[in-house]
């Protein structure tokens, strides 16, 4: 267990010391994981930013991820095929909802980045890094933009995943670290002491603190 956000961060990075010769970057997914990256930045004297993804919502239940999206040069959609074969959703709901994920993606790009133009991340090292992984679906659209993005290599680091979802992701990307994969798992909150809601005040200090 962890005690908060920055002891996952700074154990996750010293996991990925060996790295810090490839001067990488390290995108975070927030807001939480956001803390977690920060620390990570830090050990590895590495730029900060954001990848920001949102779950699409199922009708009427917008807790349930029907997908998530992202965007940037390359906007990215991954969709729950296991869900969507259970549930009747129209072609028009899933682009509207679409839509409106993607203009908040970028809504919350412009804000965490108080006027900061995304990093550049063609031909480098890349570390995701999220402060606790449970099915993987929101950070597999990141993996597939960052993908299209031509990064050198793309590295996942989690605080805690499930072990089955792990054995899923090492198969998305370069190299995977997570120095926590319980074999029983319900939910991220469980494995941190202090598991308090980031503010997008603190995500933005955090990218203040460690942009390139």
């Amino acid at each position: 267990m962890f005690t908060d956000r920055h002891d996952a961060g700074q154990q996750l990075g010293r996991l990925l010391l060996h790295l810090k010769e490839q001067q990488p970057i390290v995108l975070a997914l927030p807001r939480g994981g956001v803390i977690v990256g920060a620390e990570v930045a830090k050990m590895l004297n590495a730029p900060l930013d954001v990848l920001v993804v949102r779950k699409l919502g199922a009708p009427n239940h917008a807790e349930l991820a029907i997908g998530a999206v992202t965007n940037g040069e390359h906007p990215q959609r991954i969709l729950n095929k296991n869900i969507l074969s259970r549930i009747r959703i129209s072609a028009s709901y899933l682009e509207d909802e679409t839509n409106r994920q993607l203009l908040e993606v970028k809504r919350l790009q412009e804000l965490y980045r108080q006027g900061r133009t995304a990093l550049a991340v063609a031909s480098r090292t890349v570390i995701v890094v999220d402060d606790g992984i449970a099915t993987g679906a929101t950070v597999r659209a990141g993996i597939k933009a960052l993908r299209q993005m031509n990064v050198s290599c793309i590295v996942l680091g989690a605080a805690v995943a499930p072990q089955e979802t792990i054995k899923s992701l090492s198969l998305e990307v370069d190299e995977l670290v997570c120095p926590l994969t319980p074999t029983s798992f319900t939910a991220v909150g469980l494995f941190y002491k202090n598991f308090e809601q980031t503010t997008d005040a603190q995500v933005i200090e955090a990218l203040k603190l460690y942009s390139e």
